[in-house]
Order: structure tokens, then C-alpha cells, then sequence
């Protein structure tokens, strides 16, 4: 994997893991959402955290679909597993929530799992058929790697 590809991961974790903790801190100001705020729950779009934190979900969200353009989500996934690392710490320092032994052994469980996916292959090698979901030139790479010829 190229440093790119190791920057495009990072990303993901660190705008999921930041736009999370905005939300739930702007969601702190709100208040419960209960039977008779319900229909203020629109408002909070004005709550500054609440901004930066779809701000920051965007820009998850746009890390996110460039590592699947490249990776298979159940390489993606796992490997952006850090972000409950991060989320915890985040939550621990800018939310002031306890976070108990048996959070972060979870956490850390979850991650030790990261391990065994990150040292499988980040992307299927099966062709698919023209028009199935590769581009012609997505086609014509993996018949290239596997020695076979696309002019037919």
C-alpha cells in the first residue's frame, strides 16, 4: 500500500472520529431529544459544534468513498477501526466522559482485530464482466495482472 493510500485511511479515522465528538457535544447544548422538543430538533443545525460536525462527516464521508474506490470495504472498514481509539480519547478529553477499563479493552479488542485484516489483500482480484461494475480501464488492469488479453 502507498503512503497516499495510508493518508487517504488516516483521514477517514480522523474526520469520523472529530466530526462524532462535535456532534455529541453540540447535541450536549440541545438537550435530550424527547415527545415535546421534537419538532425543535431542526435548530441545532444552528449550533456551531453541530456544523463543524457535519463539516466533518462530509469530508469523512468524501475519504471514505476514495478508499473504497480503491479497497474492498471489508479492507476498509476494519482498517478505519482506530477511529473508536480516537473517538474514546477525544470523548475522554474535549466531553470529559469516563471511559471505564472495560471500554477500552473493547477498544482495544476491536482493533487487535485490525491486525489480522490489514495483513490480507486490500482488494478482490476476480474480473468482472464489461458493464458490471469496472470501467473498461478497471477491466483491462485486472486482465493485465492476470496475464490475459482484453482486445478479443
Amino acid at each position: 500500500m502507498t503512503v497516499r493510500k495510508y493518508l487517504i485511511l488516516l483521514a477517514v479515522v480522523i474526520f469520523g472520529s472529530s466530526g462524532d465528538v462535535c456532534l455529541g457535544r453540540g447535541m450536549r447544548d440541545f438537550g435530550a431529544v424527547t415527545g415535546a422538543n421534537w419538532h425543535r430538533l431542526l435548530t441545532v443545525l444552528y449550533n456551531p459544534w453541530v456544523i463543524a460536525g457535519i463539516g466533518l462527516l462530509i469530508l469523512f464521508f468524501c475519504s471514505y468513498l476514495t478508499a473504497l474506490s480503491w479497497a474492498d470495504l471489508t479492507y476498509v472498514l476494519p482498517a478505519t477501526a482506530l477511529s473508536y481509539v480516537l473517538m474514546a480519547v477525544l470523548a475522554k478529553v474535549f466531553l470529559h466522559e469516563n471511559v471505564t477499563l472495560e471500554h477500552w479493552l473493547g477498544i482495544g479488542l476491536i482493533t487487535m482485530g485490525v491486525g489480522f485484516v490489514a495483513t490480507g489483500p486490500s482488494l478482490t482480484a476476480t474480473a468482472r464482466p464489461h458493464g458490471r461494475g469496472r470501467s473498461d480501464s478497471a477491466h483491462a488492469k485486472v486482465a493485465l495482472a492476470e496475464g490475459t488479453r482484453t482486445d478479443s
